[in-house]
């Protein structure tokens, strides 16, 4: 995911960032992490994670909105205003030991 967030409010996209990142890796995913402006644009920022199948990231989201903890971290993004705009792209990762197609 990359994230256009409010520069002023880099601790509370961080506290929103925690929250998820513990979510991913509770319900099945792994998180690679966020990365946080640190030169150039300081309004940028991008999130990583994977789930081994479709059908097991679809389960995740399935959550949303419904969940307390799914619900609880949202309201940091929605109550701060750290977050601007985000959008989510769908990639498969091509790793130096996997065999090329």
């Amino acid at each position: 995911m990359e994230y256009t967030i409010d520069p002023t409010k880099v601790a509370e996209f961080e506290q929103f960032a925690h929250a998820w990142i513990a979510l991913v890796d509770r319900h099945g995913g792994t998180h690679h992490g966020y990365f946080l402006p640190g030169e150039g644009a300081s309004d940028r920022a991008l999130a990583l994670f994977s789930f081994a199948s479709l059908a097991e990231y679809e389960s995740y989201r399935q959550l949303f909105g419904v969940d307390p903890d799914f619900i609880a971290a949202d309201k940091i993004r929605d109550d701060s205003g750290c977050v601007l705009r985000y959008d989510r792209n769908f990639m498969r990762p091509m790793l130096a030991t996997q065999d090329s197609e």
